[in-house]
């Protein structure tokens, strides 16, 4: 038989989990969506926080379990995506095949997206459930990789004619897909941008918006807030659908 007070401790477990269950899920509406799901570098994250906050710009946290549960209709409700630095290939694990093919759709469709390093692997054809906006374009380490270096200041040649440093950490080249924004020493592109269908895509494999203590075992020659006016023009240039100037 089942007592009033059984009816009662049932009903409480039912509200319990209907409430977690609707927390785990709520997502607050804004502008822009900042990932920062397994995979992802907590502290760059933080970095791209900062840039937002300080340019009174409104975006909303996604973690992996989130962007999994959004369908291609409420990831349109967004105007930009960016995914930050981190391990590309744990961030793929962290999404489902359907989830980057929600993505590549809602892109194509119109939602912008902003790649910083991981971010800009990801954009292409990395093999490991990547979102393939860039044509089938798979990415390469920009070259320093390849002498051994994980991490340096780079001296990067923007198309206007302004050259600055940047801190660089295993971050991509992206040879064969976008117009060239600006382009590493070695003449391969170290930002780029492009449509995907109706949306507009930026990519770029440094790291502008990085803190000054990341910056403090490398000197740069150019300042801190020089690329943080660049990690700035590169989000708006995104969520606007802007082209900058280009080679």
């Amino acid at each position: 038989m089942i007592t009033t007070k059984n009816r009662l401790i049932c009903f409480t477990y039912f509200i319990i989990i209907v409430f977690f269950t609707n927390c785990k899920s709520t997502i607050k509406e804004a502008p822009i969506m900042l990932f920062n799901g397994t995979g992802t570098s907590p502290n760059d994250v933080e970095a791209v926080k900062d840039i937002l906050f300080s340019n009174h710009m409104d975006f909303t946290l996604v973690n992996s379990t989130q962007l999994n549960e959004l369908d291609t209709s409420q990831l349109k409700k967004y105007k930009l995506i960016i995914i930050p630095g981190g391990n590309f290939i744990d961030i793929g694990k962290s999404l489902t095949e359907e989830t980057t093919r929600k993505i590549q759709k809602a892109v194509h469709q119109g939602l912008n997206y902003l790649g910083i390093c991981a971010g800009g692997f990801l954009a292409g054809n990395t093999r490991n459930n990547s979102f393939n906006i860039t044509n089938g374009v798979q990415f390469k380490f920009y070259s320093a990789e390849a002498k051994g270096i994980r991490k340096a200041a780079v001296a990067v040649s923007n198309a206007d004619g302004t050259r600055i440093e940047h801190y660089w950490e295993d971050g991509p080249q992206f040879s064969g897909w976008g117009d060239v924004v600006s382009k590493y020493p070695d003449g391969t592109p170290a930002t780029v941008q492009g449509n995907y269908g109706s949306g507009w895509v930026v990519l770029t494999g440094v790291h502008p918006e990085a803190p000054e203590n990341w910056r403090k075992e490398f000197s740069f020659s150019t300042s801190i807030e020089t690329s943080h006016n660049y990690a700035d023009s590169l989000i708006k240039a995104a969520i606007e659908k802007r082209a900058m100037s280009h080679f």
